[in-house]
């Protein structure tokens, strides 16, 4: 039985690493959180020792590792800004990583992690949930086995309503979350790449602290995307019927299904960790390279190819 440690057991995303632990029949022995609000542990792993201070998990840890008990995994679900410095923990530990989007801010912190995982032999695996959705693979197949002259013309529009504590939290604040397209969107940038190959160009059109939007060119698609976490930018007709969330992706105005089976992409995700098939660090540079030049662009306005939404801002 595989043995995993967590760090960020608190959060939003956690319950699910707990559920995909558990599916891949593994022992989850310790977490970590400065918040102690954590008995979702009760209902998977009741038996694991908690930590709300680092420096007292670090030396379970180490004890474990020592003792020749040392864990094999250690799943990272803590703030974006904080990726980092766990894998590097996790991989020192003699463990392998397990790491949330978005992986780290910026691409040259990748460069630091291959280092890392090349002194201690271990290596960093990503949730890239969407690269194992049944219907993103079988779009990237289509796309594989068409051959088209022209590129593909792609909306992306993805509304995820936040209340007043989003600004609030460290998710508002973008030295630690990358801001908007690093928090809600990297995943969906990453899916981009992996269907529609390289990036080739990327033009910001508006950026708030709520919302983005922009243009991108890959190798086979032209993608207008709008991110927004602003209940105000759902549409009027979806808002009607109580629902706070939008996402839609329409490839040459045929819309694509893939609201179903999210529930079990983790757990798809670790059965393919587990397996060795993992999604590693240079699988992740496109999309990290994307949300960090996002972050950082010119913003142009409302000139050339944008999101139709933009028109109502």
């Amino acid at each position: 039985m595989k043995k995993f440690a967590l760090i960020g057991a608190a959060g939003y995303i956690a319950p699910r690493h707990m559920q995909a632990i558990k599916h891949v029949e593994a022992d989850l022995v310790a977490a970590l959180d400065p918040n102690d609000s954590v008995g979702i542990i009760d209902s998977h792993f009741p038996d694991a020792s908690f930590f709300t201070e680092f420096e007292r998990f670090d030396r379970h840890i180490d004890k474990l590792r020592r003792a020749g008990e040392g864990v094999n995994y250690i799943s990272i679900c803590s703030p974006n800004y904080l990726h980092d410095s766990h894998m590097r923990f996790a991989l020192r530990s003699g463990a392998d990583a397990i790491c949330e989007k978005p992986l780290v801010l910026n691409p040259w912190n990748i460069d630091g992690l291959l280092e890392v995982e090349k002194d201690t032999g271990r290596k960093v695996n990503t949730i890239l949930q969407l690269r194992v959705h049944p219907a993103i693979v079988a779009l990237k197949e289509k796309v594989k086995s068409t051959q088209n002259s022209k590129k593909y013309e792609v909306d992306l529009t993805y509304i995820t309503s936040r209340g007043k504590w989003y600004l609030q939290s460290w998710k508002g604040d973008t030295k630690k979350s990358g801001g908007i397209a690093s928090n809600i969107g990297v995943h969906f940038f990453d899916m981009l790449h992996f269907i529609f190959g390289d990036l080739q160009e990327n033009i910001v059109h508006h950026m708030t602290d709520t919302k983005a939007a922009g243009y991108l060119e890959y190798e086979s698609a032209r993608v207008r995307w709008f991110l927004s976490v602003d209940i105000e930018d759902v549409p009027a007709e979806v808002r009607a019927t109580g629902q706070r969330t939008f996402r839609s992706i329409t490839v040459n105005g045929e819309e694509i299904e893939f609201s179903g089976g999210f529930t079990e992409l983790h757990n798809r995700s670790y059965e393919e960790i587990l397996a060795g098939r993992g999604f590693g660090l240079e699988e992740n540079r496109t999309a990290i390279a994307t949300v960090s030049h996002i972050r950082n662009a010119t913003v142009v306005g409302l000139q050339g190819d944008y999101h139709p939404f933009l028109k109502e801002q």
